[in-house]
């Protein structure tokens, strides 16, 4: 495994992120505790959670899954950078009260307590964001993390889904406080979706943020999806089912499966390769099923593509180019 410095800090993190949004709704208990066994065998240090994860009625079971592995000891919470996120409701479905959600002193307070219990740890590592709050200052979102940081029960914070402009004030106001600042930001970037270049990227590495892509293959439409339903192993469901019924983003996903297949790459190990390719960004995240799943996601480390691979890929998928240019002169 890789390793490399997450934004401007002095915590080194794997060049993978393991995702565990399956852990619960997909993967059950035991399963997952072997693909995060293997992960940590792999290098894997880095982990992702929510406390949302787990969906429905079952919010907060991903983190009790986590717990429980942590539970066994040999050193697994020690390994792990454990990164974990706030915004969602967490009250039970149909008994939603006020402040159980968003970014309030109040809520932040409470919902890194119940993840704590959950994770069943003392700490969290990186402590993110799941949404802007558009609700409540910044100034009080901060306040509530330094108070947090100074009781010991998280290091960092990081945010998710943010544009540009958000991380660029979050970070200002967070400088005239004294405060460190925003240390990474979870974006939704992958070859089929470009437009973080635009602007959140760019303000990621002005701030000395770390950038973590969460969806990588595109739901699927970058892991070979069409050759696999012509051989009949899968058919394409959920974003990449619907993508594929517009016929020019078929054409274009043809093309891509084309060219890695004339390279004798598999598509879904080569969309991660180009991720680590990418200026700032840290790691992407891998959300396995399966542990032949995260096999393939850590052969994408030691894949170097080459110039000629890059180059097709760029054209196949252009990215928006850099703002302002991308929408101005």
């Amino acid at each position: 495994m890789k390793y490399t410095q997450l934004g401007r800090t002095g915590l080194k993190v794997s060049r993978l992120v393991l995702g565990t949004m399956n852990f619960g709704p997909q993967t059950d208990e035991a399963d997952s505790h072997v693909i995060m066994d293997a992960a940590l065998g792999a290098g894997i240090n880095f982990f992702d959670t929510a406390n949302v994860y787990g969906w429905g009625e079952n919010k907060g079971r991903t983190e009790e899954i986590i717990g429980s592995w942590f539970a066994k000891g040999g050193d697994r919470r020690d390994k792990v950078v454990l990164a974990t996120k706030v915004y969602a409701n967490m009250a039970a479905d149909g008994d939603a009260w006020p402040n159980h959600d968003r970014l309030s002193a109040l809520n932040i307070r409470r919902a890194v307590d119940a993840s704590l219990k959950r994770l069943r740890t003392d700490h969290i590592d990186l402590y993110q964001f799941h949404h802007i709050d558009r609700r409540t200052p910044v100034e009080e979102i901060w306040q509530a993390i330094d108070t947090l940081i100074a009781q010991g029960k998280i290091l960092y914070a990081g945010s998710s889904n943010f544009p540009g402009w958000k991380i660029a004030q979050t970070n200002e106001i967070a400088q005239k406080r004294g405060s460190y600042g925003l240390v990474s930001e979870q974006c939704l970037y992958n070859l089929a979706e470009r437009r973080a270049e635009m602007e959140v990227i760019p303000a990621a590495q002005e701030y000395g943020l770390g950038v973590i892509p969460w969806s990588p293959l595109h739901g699927g439409l970058l892991g070979g999806v069409i050759k696999k339903e012509n051989e009949g192993r899968r058919r394409a469901s959920g974003r990449s089912a619907d993508a594929l019924t517009n016929t020019e983003v078929r054409a274009q996903v043809q093309a891509y499966e084309d060219l890695l297949d004339k390279h004798g790459l598999e598509p879904g190990e080569a969309a991660l390769a180009w991720l680590l390719t990418r200026p700032g960004v840290t790691g992407p995240i891998v959300g396995p099923r399966t542990a032949d799943q995260l096999a393939s996601a850590l052969r994408a480390v030691e894949l170097e593509l080459s110039d000629e691979v890059l180059s097709g890929l760029n054209e196949i998928f252009p990215g928006p180019g850099p703002s302002p240019e991308a929408f101005a002169w």
